[in-house]
C-alpha cells in the first residue's frame, strides 16, 4: 500500500512540475501581449536636433 501511495505522490509532483512550467511558458507571452507597452517615446513625437553639427572636414 505504501508503494502505491509513494508512486502516486511522485506522479502528482511530476504533473505539478509539468503544469507549472506550461503555465509559465504560456503566461509570459500572454502577459507581454496584453500588458502595458514598454515604449518610452514622448507623446509629442520626434524633436529636431537643435545643437551644432560636427563635421571633420570644416
Amino acid at each position: 500500500m505504501k508503494s502505491i501511495q509513494l508512486k502516486l505522490l511522485v506522479y502528482w509532483k511530476i504533473l505539478r512540475y509539468f503544469f507549472d512550467g506550461l503555465l509559465q511558458f504560456l503566461g509570459e507571452p500572454i502577459g507581454r501581449i496584453f500588458g502595458p507597452d514598454d515604449n518610452s517615446y514622448p507623446e509629442i513625437g520626434v524633436q529636431p536636433y537643435e545643437g551644432e553639427y560636427y563635421s571633420q572636414w570644416e
